[in-house]
């Protein structure tokens, strides 16, 4: 079982959060063509490695947060909330 550090509420379970899907996805904007919108939804990477996933604290606070895992070994690195620049 993975420990997820929120950074709200400090390290939990795995079993406390729900996977929201890739951190790095940027929005197209919403005038984008139907192309964009497409590979929005549809079209992902599956990296190897060093990756930022969105979690989401459900059986906690609630809040969502950005996860830093490696996709290899599950290592959990470091987690920070949306919008925040880790150093």
């Amino acid at each position: 079982m993975l420990l997820i550090p929120c950074p709200w509420c400090g390290p939990r379970p795995q079993t406390d959060f729900t996977y929201g899907g890739d951190g790095t996805v940027v929005r197209p904007a919403e005038d984008a063509p139907q192309a964009a919108w497409a590979d929005f939804v549809f079209v992902r990477d599956n990296p190897m490695g060093p990756h930022r996933e969105l979690w989401h604290h459900s059986a906690g606070c609630r809040r969502w947060l950005v996860v830093e895992r490696d996709t290899v070994t599950h290592d959990i690195t470091g987690s920070f909330k949306p919008g925040e620049v880790p150093s």
